[in-house]
């Protein structure tokens, strides 16, 4: 029974404990972390959370009961999952279950709880841990680019201010974190531009604006995030810049092209000035024409200083001091020049050149009146003593240093000496003349004249008097019977040194300097000296208002135009033109400066109008192409030569002059070549081979040619040149006149001479026209019927001459008998008899002027009423007559040519009849060749 009862106790207790266990195995929940933050980057699904998820449960190591089976998530959809990674240590691990976005939700929040495994396999009788709160942050990454807000931005500024900000630009970035969502920084992109923009995309300007510089600017901006990623398109910015109301001229060209040879042309043909609505009571309008840089100062014609003279009517025998080297003025060769434009000569001294005038070309007569020209262009002298500068000088030679005359620049004054000698009155005269003038030292180009009526001096610069601001009394010179020296570009100094030399060196240019002894010249002939040939002008002056005052200056390079209402002011602005008179004008620029003032009521100004600045530009002229044609070879028997007045090689010469307007040359009758008439200035007729020589030969023409004519003529054993200014026709008149005799032209053969001519100073060149003059040796002699049949070649031509012409046909081959051609002949004189009695009648009522033109008559056919002899011989031997037959018929085609000249019967004047060269013809007698333009009979028309 003992045994029995303890065995039930076991039993008891071993079933007591049995029932325990099995009964409450699952005893304890699992434990978790009350909370739980975690960060998840966007698009990743792994969860980093703080502390790790892990789940505890005291009923462990008993298996499932001591197990962590699951995670369980509660709340708002969280697309979150939780995963047990280790069942016995209650690891687990947090993922995403779908792509999490932080630009959809940037954080979430949800429950998690922790479940065991349960009482056994099946999971029965599981527990699960309390709730905890999961919150998870999701981080962001920079996958957009910033964008802008508008598609363009437009501004506009007013011209001339500085802006804090014209206007604001804005990107945004669809990132969702502070880090990647802010624009950080903005750019412009466009280089060069006047602008600049903040980190807020503030743009301002960082210059002031122009409208007239530029009117718009369309500039392309950028931005960055705060990840530096770039926006992926710039967004343009269009600023407009509006104009404020400024004063000033508006509606004109900086340039204005003209063409030579179109006359006037407009300046400012839309030209108006902008008040801004102001109250205006004057307005004062300066217009400069600026030329310095042309030539002698403006465009002014460039032929000699000699020709000028003639052409304004300046008075003869002036000198040229400064002439251009040649053989007879060799006095200037070593100087230096300076062609500068259209070839007009110019001499640049540089204080080391001077040149001694040659004796037999200094005036020796100067009395008390006398002039002194020339054009100078001079500056500032170096050094604050400067020496003196002499122009021109006249000194003694030797033994002593007397300044006898000089004209001298000395600290921007020009000073001229006149020392005269002792006569019966022995006072103080005065002696030198002084002006201080701002031209002197300006280094531009004026024209300075000095005209001496003695005692009183008076300047002329640029043709406007000036009278000497100071002038000093000295003892006249005692006569001496020493030689003086008269130089240019310094002063000679003979006496009282060891070696004679120069002094006083002149530092600057000359041209045109000239001394005219025995007379003044007039202001009239000065200032045409000086003229410019371009200048403003204002085109329609009766269609200006009353109330416009205009002045121009005496080069007319400054006009100024003064009214008290703004459109009057206005429409003579628009009439403001340039003219160049020239035919071929110097090209390039020409500025225009305009300066404006205005008057306000009230007020002595009241806006300020600013300076325009602009260019006239003249086009290149149309470049002419002198010709010189004609007959290259003359023939003459050497009786012609050996006659009184020999014979005229260039007869027969023509001078014409074309223009091409087309890009090559392609005949006189072609379009685009144009024949223009214009003004020569020297033709030289030199001679080639040998020299002449004086004792057997001259080449000459007569003083008489040139009457009436710009043109003078100095002949050599070298040729003939023929100078002045003057049209081409007069040229080719006194060309033909020139003549070659040689009194052994037994001994010649043949002379060769060459003709060139040219137009402003050479700039304009003809062809070289050589000519050959044979002598014709052992001639024939026929005698003929009379002395009208045959006319020598040196006759001087007429304008209307006096032909006889028959019918014009055929001659025929056979030699007509001797008795017709008699009866012809007779005929013919009797009604040259008639002719010429007519003539005389005529001439008695009639005047003429002799004219060399040959376009429209004969040259050779002249009269000389005062020893008219005609032979008639019956008997004339059949050889003569033949021979005269034989040269009616060789001239037979050159009737056709003279047939225009047929109708010009008479007008010849008594005296071109007196003038006339026939009387060669009663010395040589009748020649048995027809000569061109002699008169012709035919005789195959006559009956007989």
């Amino acid at each position: 029974m003992q045994i029995h009862g303890v065995s039930f106790l076991l039993f008891w207790l071993i079933w007591g404990h049995c029932c325990a266990l099995g009964g409450k195995v699952n005893k304890h929940k699992p434990w978790i972390e009350t909370s739980y933050h975690g960060v998840i980057t966007e698009n990743m699904d792994t969860v980093l959370l703080d502390p790790p998820l892990v789940a505890l449960d005291k009923d462990a190591p008993i298996p499932y009961a001591g197990e962590i089976c699951a995670f369980k998530i509660y709340g708002q959809d969280a697309p979150f999952e939780a995963v047990v990674l280790n069942r016995t240590s209650g690891e687990g691990v947090l993922r995403a279950s779908s792509p999490v976005d932080c630009e959809n939700q940037k954080e979430y929040t949800f429950i998690i709880q922790a479940y065991d495994c349960g009482a056994g396999p099946n999971g029965a009788e599981w527990k699960k841990s309390h709730k905890a709160v999961v919150h998870i942050q999701v981080d962001d990454i920079n996958e957009f680019s910033p964008v802008f807000r508008e598609p363009l931005y437009k501004a506009s500024v007013t011209e001339g201010k500085i802006y804090d900000s014209i206007l604001q630009v804005e990107a945004w970035d669809q990132d969702c974190s502070p880090q990647y969502s802010q624009i950080c920084n903005y750019e412009i992109v466009t280089a060069g531009t006047p602008f600049a923009i903040d980190r807020n995309g503030n743009i301002r300007n960082t210059e002031r604006l122009s409208y007239d510089k530029q009117q718009s600017y369309m500039i392309m901006v950028t931005a960055y995030d705060c990840g530096q990623k770039r926006a992926k398109e710039d967004v343009a910015v269009h600023i407009d810049v509006k104009p404020v109301c400024k004063p000033g001229w508006q509606g004109w060209n900086k340039r204005v092209d003209y063409e030579p040879g179109t006359g006037s042309k407009q300046l400012f043909p839309k030209m108006h000035l902008e008040t801004c609505g102001g109250p205006l009571s004057g307005m004062r309008a300066t217009v400069e024409l600026q030329t310095s840089h042309i030539g002698k100062g403006c465009d002014r014609e460039t032929y000699s200083e000699r020709s000028l003279q003639k052409l304004c009517g300046a008075a003869s025998c002036s000198t040229d001091l400064l002439p251009a080297p040649s053989p007879s003025a060799n006095w200037t060769a070593s100087l230096l020049t300076d062609s500068g434009r259209d070839s007009d000569l110019i001499y640049r001294f540089d204080g080391r050149q001077a040149a001694n005038v040659p004796d037999h070309v200094v005036p020796q007569n100067l009395t008390d009146q006398f002039t002194i020209a020339t054009w100078m262009k001079h500056g500032p002298s170096p050094g604050l003593r400067a020496e003196k500068e002499t122009l021109l000088c006249n000194s003694d030679k030797t033994e002593m240093n007397r300044h006898h005359y000089s004209l001298y620049v000395h600290n921007c004054r020009l000073v001229f000496l006149l020392r005269r000698d002792f006569t019966q009155v022995d006072t103080f005269r005065p002696a030198e003349f002084h002006w201080k003038l701002e031209q002197i030292c300006d280094k531009e180009w004026h024209y300075y004249v000095i005209n001496v009526e003695f005692p009183a001096v008076t300047l002329f610069v640029d043709g406007v008097t000036y009278e000497p601001y100071l002038v000093t009394d000295d003892w006249p010179i005692h006569t001496s019977k020493i030689d003086t020296q008269l130089t240019v570009g310094a002063c000679w100094q003979g006496g009282e040194v060891v070696t004679p030399r120069f002094t006083q060196y002149f530092h600057g240019s000359l041209s045109g300097l000239t001394i005219r002894p025995g007379r003044i010249e007039s202001q009239k002939v000065i200032s045409c000296l000086q003229a410019c040939k371009e200048g403003l002008d204002i085109n329609s002056l009766e269609s200006l208002a009353k109330d416009i005052k205009f002045h121009f200056n005496p080069a007319q390079s400054v006009l100024v135009v003064e009214g008290e209402d703004t459109n009057s002011i206005n429409t003579a602005m628009t009439k403001v033109s340039y003219i160049n008179s020239r035919q071929f004008p110097t090209p390039g620029l020409r500025r225009l400066h305009i300066t404006t003032t205005v008057q306000c009521f009230g007020e002595d100004t009241c806006l300020s109008i600013p300076d325009i600045k602009a260019v006239v530009m003249v086009l290149p002229p149309s470049e002419p192409r002198i010709t010189i044609a004609g007959s290259n070879r003359l023939v003459r028997p050497a009786s012609d030569l050996r006659g009184p007045l020999g014979v005229a090689p260039f007869k027969e010469l023509r001078i014409t002059s074309t223009v091409m307007k087309g890009d090559s040359f392609s005949g006189p009758r072609r379009p685009g070549v144009m024949e223009v008439m214009h003004n020569l200035d020297y033709c030289d007729i030199l001679v080639i081979g040998e020299e002449l020589n004086s004792e057997i030969e001259s080449l000459e023409i007569h003083h008489s040619v040139l009457l009436g004519k710009h043109l003078d003529a100095t002949n050599s054993t070298s040729g003939i040149s023929i100078y002045g200014v003057d049209s081409m026709a007069h040229y080719e008149q006194a060309v033909r006149q020139v003549r070659y005799r040689n009194w052994q032209a037994a001994n010649l053969s043949e002379r060769k001479f060459r003709l060139t001519c040219s137009e402003l100073n050479g700039r304009y060149t003809s062809n070289e026209f050589n000519l050959e003059v044979s002598v014709l040796h052992h001639s024939a002699h026929v005698d003929h019927v009379n002395h009208m049949a045959s006319q020598p070649q040196y006759m001087r031509p007429v304008h209307q001459p006096l032909m006889i012409h028959s019918v014009n046909s055929h001659m025929s081959g056979a030699a007509p008998p001797a008795a017709t051609v008699v009866i012809v002949v007779c005929i013919a004189a009797l009604v040259v008899i008639v002719v010429i009695g007519v003539y005389r009648i005529h001439a008695t009522h009639q005047e003429g002027s002799r004219e060399d033109e040959d376009d429209v008559k004969d040259p050779e056919v002249d009269w000389d009423n005062s020893a008219l002899n005609i032979t008639v011989n019956p008997m004339e031997n059949i050889r003569g007559l033949r021979a005269l037959d034989e040269d009616v018929k060789e001239t037979e085609q050159r009737e056709e040519e003279e047939a225009e000249d047929e109708e010009h019967v008479g007008g010849m004047t008594s005296a071109e009849s007196d003038n006339s060269d026939e009387d060669d013809d009663e010395e040589e007698g009748v020649k048995g060749r027809k000569q061109a333009g002699k008169l012709v009979w035919d005789s195959s028309s006559m009956k007989y």
